[in-house]
């Protein structure tokens, strides 16, 4: 099977280039990190080049996506440099049923929770596997935390009663550092009650700058599915 005809390659395709038709003219547009956005990116570019998108700018939420924002040709601007974000897209690990999210699978996390509760719209754009019922139901709570705060902080997510577990580079010796130069924690909890009280618990402890629980931030889910064998987008919102 050719990557073109591989369903689930096809489907993240389908769900990207969903979420970048929704951009308009004259956007600022918040740029979000991962393989489905990815597919986001380069249909902006596509509709930059062809003229059926003029005058946007993207805020990236990693260096994953600056870099391909380049290669498309998306224009790029900061923070420092704009007053509002209109729409921002992204991807998640897991979306409950209050559009709720776990983040930070690509440890992006805390860029992409700054970019994306600015935007006037946040859209989400995941595959059907990522639908839950339950926070922390296949994913665990990725956590960004300074490296000289690393033991104390794991301690306190175990008195918290979460399993923290350092994440370790692949084809890379050592722990994963973050674009911001600091280290991640993945921690397993049982029970994630009240999401919202948890993201604020966590991120109180010292040393953490920010965790992956996503909430009341969403305003539109894009599922991509495969329906007939053939993918299809499908629509959740509030």
């Amino acid at each position: 099977m050719t990557a073109e005809q591989d369903p689930v390659k096809l489907m993240k395709q389908q769900v990207g280039f969903a979420a970048a038709d929704r951009v308009k003219s004259g956007m600022i547009v918040g740029l979000g990190t991962g393989s489905t956005t990815a597919y986001t990116i380069q249909a902006l570019g596509d509709r930059i080049k062809s003229g059926q998108l003029k005058d946007i700018k993207g805020v990236p939420t990693s260096f994953q996506s600056e870099v391909l924002a380049k290669q498309y040709g998306v224009p790029l601007t900061t923070l420092d440099e704009i007053d509002r974000i209109d729409v921002a897209i992204d991807g998640a690990d897991e979306v409950d049923p209050h559009l709720n999210l776990i983040k930070g699978g690509g440890a992006a996390h805390t860029r992409e929770k700054v970019v994306d509760y600015l935007a006037t719209q946040f859209i989400v754009v995941v595959d059907s596997s990522k639908i839950v019922d339950k926070l922390g139901s296949t994913f665990r709570v990725p956590i960004e935390v300074i490296p000289m705060a690393l033991t104390p902080v794991m301690r306190a997510i175990e008195k918290l009663g979460g399993k923290p577990e350092l994440r370790m580079g692949v084809k890379k010796a050592g722990p994963v550092i973050t674009d911001q130069g600091n280290m991640v924690i993945d921690v397993k909890f049982d029970d994630i009650a009240n999401p919202g009280e948890m993201e604020k618990t966590l991120n109180n402890i010292p040393g953490v700058l920010e965790n992956g629980l996503f909430v009341d931030c969403t305003d539109l889910v894009l599922v991509g599915e495969i329906q007939d064998g053939k993918p299809a987008v499908r629509e959740i919102s509030k």
